[in-house]
């Protein structure tokens, strides 16, 4: 993984970007750099693992189903003036990948933001399309798939995206960024550690 030339390319395709050591720095620059707002979060292991929430609840109206789950939150965090996510993969070249069952995540990213903030750990960074949709498919996907206990998907017991028809599927819709979406300040926060799937 070349996390320099992701960066380049990156910006070369619009995005700000902001380069971190650690998680603690990545967590003390976004407290910073958002106050006074209504903020929504995607599922998250990357923000739940930063302990985003808590450091934007002090000064933030912050909404996420994991923290009050129900549809309520779902439509107040994709309401929201700032948007925060990860990506389950993201290439060298500066395209972004996330898999999501209900699409609140992939909404959240693509309208109706001021800002959005897509925070990775460097462990997303596969060299090309091909493999980091391999990444989000059989990695990311299958182990957010055994994080849900009632799910019976195919990946459970092999860790492998079978493409599955089955009622319990979780990967729905594949989002691609590969610039910036109008009318959207997004930047990308990339952490020197492995965080999240």
């Amino acid at each position: 993984m070349d996390v320099e030339k992701t960066i380049r390319n990156l910006k070369l395709r619009g995005y700000s970007v902001q380069h971190f050591a650690t998680g603690a720095e990545a967590r003390d620059y976004l407290a910073g750099q958002i106050t006074g707002t209504t903020v929504g979060i995607g599922g998250s292991m990357t923000v739940r693992e930063l302990g985003l929430y808590d450091a934007l609840s002090a000064d933030n109206q912050v909404f996420w189903h994991w923290v009050v789950p129900g549809p309520e939150t779902l439509q107040k965090a994709n309401a929201a003036a700032v948007y925060i996510s990860s990506a389950n993969a993201m290439t060298e070249g500066g395209e972004i990948l996330n898999i999501d069952g209900n699409g609140n995540r992939l909404a959240g990213q693509v309208f109706g933001r001021k800002r959005l903030y897509i925070v990775a750990g460097t462990n997303k960074i596969c060299p090309d399309f091909e493999s980091a949709l391999a990444r989000a498919r059989n990695v990311a996907a299958t182990r957010n798939a055994l994080r849900f206990e009632a799910k019976k998907t195919p990946c459970k017991l092999d860790g492998k995206c079978h493409d599955c028809r089955s009622a319990d599927r979780i990967c729905n819709a594949l989002l691609v960024l590969w610039a910036p979406m109008g009318g959207m300040t997004s930047e990308i926060i990339l952490i020197d550690e492995e965080l999240g799937y």
